[in-house]
């Protein structure tokens, strides 16, 4: 995990899509400048990159079920609860799992796990946008091989 770019998900450990679900995980690091300021001397995750980690798991769910045809983007968070804290060095477990695709919007609800412990949970609303007119799919395309995206993909489709 980069908290300081935005980079949240480590690596993608399984893609079904049949069942519509996607599974990461990722380690707070020891050390970030995001922690400088939240807080001096008690650092913690900030609850919006949590929500920011719930979206990236999504977006990679709905990529794989579209087949990257299309850029998801967040567009509303509905139901959000942050359960607890999460300090430096703990290992996140994430899930998203796509309730709807369609006419240009996707709808997941994704939670964060720590050691058995419920972190967090949410329905995300995604925006998708073609790559045609979002000229990201090379660097989209790129993070989701460095992650694992591909691999677990193409496991599920077998």
């Amino acid at each position: 995990m980069l908290l300081e770019y935005f980079q949240m998900i480590d690596r993608i450990e399984t893609v079904d899509l049949a069942a519509g679900r996607l599974t990461a995980r990722s380690v707070v690091p020891e050390k970030s400048p995001v922690f400088e300021g939240h807080f001096p001397g008690y650092p913690l995750v900030p609850g919006v990159l949590l929500i920011e980690t719930m979206a990236q798991a999504s977006g990679f769910l709905v990529l794989a079920a579209t087949k990257f045809v299309a850029m998801p983007f967040l567009m509303s968070v509905d139901g959000a609860k942050m359960r607890t804290f999460v300090e430096p060095s703990a290992e996140l477990e994430i899930e998203a799992f796509l309730e709807h695709e369609g006419s240009g919007f996707a709808v997941t609800k994704a939670r964060i796990n720590s050691g058995g412990k419920k972190i967090c949970d949410a329905q995300l609303k995604l925006r998708t946008m073609p790559f045609d007119q979002v000229p990201l799919g090379e660097i989209v395309r790129k993070r989701a091989d460095e992650v694992g995206l591909m691999a677990a993909t193409a496991a599920s489709e077998k």
